[in-house]
């Protein structure tokens, strides 16, 4: 990275970096962990509930986020001593360093659902339905899901507890 004139390179933990950003993206980049973390904030979570709030997860997938955050050092693992066993996972003091930043991707996302898509309430409880969205692929403004109404605007949907809908343009994953 160039910073201030300078040409620099970071050494961690056997890799190296090539600007600040490099080294963010390591910690979150991917679908879930961001989304994993943004749980976490205000209080911990046990395996069944992230699942639960995360239903487009896989059970494997979810294992292998939170062990690369515990991993990191972002999410911290305590198994209370019963039978069976209860697991909890909490933001640790350096993953609540990521709150702001959590924050403010969730901003970012929630205005770019609210200008460019469609935010769709789902009863909670009922399984996604896969819809093919009307001229899907075609030039922005194309393919609209009618009826939308908009979130509460606190990163969550009003009732699901998650945003859901589809950029312009762009099909359903």
């Amino acid at each position: 990275m160039i910073y201030k004139g300078r040409k620099l390179e970071v050494h961690m933990h056997g890799r190296v970096y090539h600007c600040a950003l490099d080294i963010t993206m390591d910690y979150l980049g991917g679908k879930w962990k961001a989304v994993v973390l943004w749980y976490l904030i205000g209080k911990p979570q046990r395996f069944s509930a992230l699942k639960r709030l995360m239903p487009e997860v896989t059970e494997k997938m979810l294992s292998l986020q939170l062990k690369k955050l515990e991993q990191d050092g972002l999410v911290s693992r305590k198994v209370y001593p019963e039978v069976p066993p209860r697991v909890e996972y909490a933001l640790t003091q350096d993953g609540k360093t990521l709150v702001p930043a959590l924050k403010a991707m969730a901003s970012w996302g929630r205005h770019k659902a609210q200008t460019e898509g469609d935010i769709i309430e789902v009863p909670l409880g009922e399984k996604k339905a896969v819809a093919k969205v009307a001229g899907a692929g075609k030039a922005p403004g194309a393919g609209k899901v009618a009826g939308a109404s908009k979130a509460s605007g606190n990163g969550k949907a009003a009732s699901s507890g998650k945003a859901t809908g589809t950029r312009k343009g762009a099909a359903n994953s």
